[in-house]
Order: structure tokens, then C-alpha cells, then sequence
């Protein structure tokens, strides 16, 4: 079995940025694009690092690169390939887009080199293998991993080959999500835009359908999950849903269809209470925590 220690793995990648040839590329199944992506953005701002994509052929060790091809495929295709540790029909390509290298789609493109950091929802510094567990708790309603397993040590490969040259802790051009102006959302008005623009591809009852995943119910995300959050879900939506014409919906129709969804029934998440325990969650977590009540 491939062993790589996670310290190591850095340094037996190439960083040479000049050197690298952008390849933006996807699989011939998404339908968002870099382009998409383009137009949503702003001019980058000095402090923010270029988002760039590294190439394989910046990885000089045929056994690292075969642990960062494994990793890809397990986090393209985590369902079938890690059963015992996912408990819907979701992939963490489900929301990470192209293999997490679309701006503005929660790329993993530099995240690999923010770690570790501190996470409010934790109350703690955590690890990329904290971060990664997460999700597989959360976005994935499933069972973390052993954190040494050679499955979590490929996905971080994966991973750290994203961040090959980019700075310790920078922040990245197109990380996280587009900026959308918050608003409270209807669900009634987003019940009739999911029906009329959603509907067809995540089903009439949110089950999901061969061409895109469940947005409720017992096979989507549990309420622990980030796209709980109604300021997540609804940036989620706007900048690339629907996906057949990503950008298309207002800012307004994009929080009522967030609100919708996230009104449905869905997996609850065993000691949600305990998150955020310096009592400091965003203004639109999904549920009350016992720091919050301690801090009024």
C-alpha cells in the first residue's frame, strides 16, 4: 500500500508558477465553466493571490502523483468508491465543481495551504483532515475517516497539489463563493421558481435525478452541513444554478429558492448544539447552539 507522509508531500512537488500553463478544462458532464466564473468576477484586488491551476506535470514523483490522482478520484466519485463513510447520494464534487477548480464554485484550488486555521464553527484550530472529516459528517451525512487511513493522505494530496506555490495563508483570487446582498428569502415564491428552474434535474420532490443530486431528504446534506446556512445556499445558487444557465437568477430568486430548500425536511446532526461554542455563529446558522444562549 502507498504511504506518503502529509508533511513531506510539499516538498516533492514542483512550485515553479512560470512555468506552469493554465488548463481550466472540465469533464465533459459539468456544464459551468471558467468563463461562468469570469463574469463573476471583480478586478483582483492587490492582496489577493491569482487563482491558477497546477499542472501534473509539476509533479516530479510518479508515487506522489499517483496518491493525487487517487485522492481526485475518491473525492469525484466518494460515494461509490467510500460507502462505509457517506450516507447520501451526494459526491464532494457535488458542490465543489470540476474537481474544486472553478473560481467563485468553493474551489480547493490554495485551500490546503490555509490550513491549519482557525474554524469559529469548531472553537478550534483544525488540520485539512479535521476539515475533510467535516464534510463527511456534514455535507455528507456519512462517517469521518481515520485521519492516517491512506485514503485521507490521498484526498490531502490531492489537495496540496492545488496549493502547489501558493504562499502560506494566502488568500486566493475566486475562493469561496460570489458576493450576494443578504436578504430573508420566501419560500413560497421559491417553491414556484424550484419547480419552474430547478425541478427538472434535482426532481419534484428533491430527490435528486441522474443529472444532479438531492437538495432534501433523507440522500442530501443533514442541517450541520454549510449549505444549511440559507447566505450559503442561496450564493451557491445564484452563481451556478440553474446548471443549464448558471448566473441567470436575481439575487431575489436565488434566496427564495435557498429558503425553500433548506425548509425541507432533512437529516438532523448529532450535537449541532455544541457548535460555535464561543458563541459567535453567523447571523444565518441553521439552528440554535448552547454558546450562542451563553453569550446573551
Amino acid at each position: 500500500m502507498l504511504r506518503i507522509p502529509i508533511p513531506a508531500l510539499c516538498a516533492t512537488l514542483s512550485i515553479s508558477v512560470a512555468a506552469c500553463t493554465l488548463d481550466r478544462r472540465e469533464p465533459q458532464d459539468q456544464v459551468v465553466t471558467s468563463a461562468d466564473a469570469a463574469s463573476l468576477r471583480e478586478p483582483l484586488p492587490e492582496q489577493l493571490v491569482a487563482f491558477r491551476i497546477p499542472q501534473e506535470s509539476e509533479v516530479r514523483d510518479t508515487m506522489t502523483l499517483a496518491s493525487i490522482r487517487r485522492g481526485r478520484a475518491l473525492l469525484r466519485d466518494t460515494r461509490d468508491s467510500l460507502p462505509r463513510h457517506v450516507g447520501n447520494k451526494l459526491q464532494c464534487t457535488s458542490c465543489h465543481h470540476a474537481d474544486g477548480t472553478i473560481p467563485l464554485a468553493m474551489p480547493w484550488v490554495g485551500v490546503y495551504a490555509r490550513f491549519p486555521q482557525y474554524r469559529s464553527r469548531a472553537g478550534s484550530v483544525q488540520v485539512m483532515a479535521d476539515r475533510i472529516n467535516d464534510c463527511f459528517k456534514r455535507s455528507m451525512n456519512g462517517r469521518p475517516l481515520v485521519p492516517e487511513s491512506q485514503d485521507m493522505r490521498d484526498m490531502i494530496a490531492y489537495f496540496a497539489f492545488l496549493s502547489i506555490g501558493y504562499p502560506v495563508g494566502a488568500a486566493v483570487d475566486g475562493q469561496g463563493l460570489p458576493q450576494i446582498t443578504p436578504r430573508e428569502g420566501d419560500s413560497t415564491r421559491g417553491q414556484q421558481t424550484y419547480m419552474n428552474k430547478c425541478a427538472a434535474c434535482h426532481g419534484l420532490s428533491g430527490e435528486g435525478t441522474p443529472a444532479a443530486p438531492p437538495v432534501w431528504g433523507k440522500d442530501s446534506y443533514n442541517i450541520g452541513a454549510g449549505m444549511s446556512r440559507l447566505r450559503t445556499a442561496a450564493a451557491f445558487i445564484k452563481g451556478w444554478m440553474p446548471q443549464t444557465a448558471p448566473g441567470t437568477l436575481t439575487d431575489e430568486e436565488a434566496f427564495d429558492v435557498a429558503k425553500f430548500i433548506n425548509s425541507q425536511p432533512r437529516p438532523d446532526f448529532a450535537g449541532k448544539a455544541q457548535d460555535w461554542p464561543y458563541g459567535d455563529p453567523p447571523p444565518d446558522a441553521a439552528y440554535p447552539t448552547t454558546g450562542a444562549r451563553r453569550r446573551d
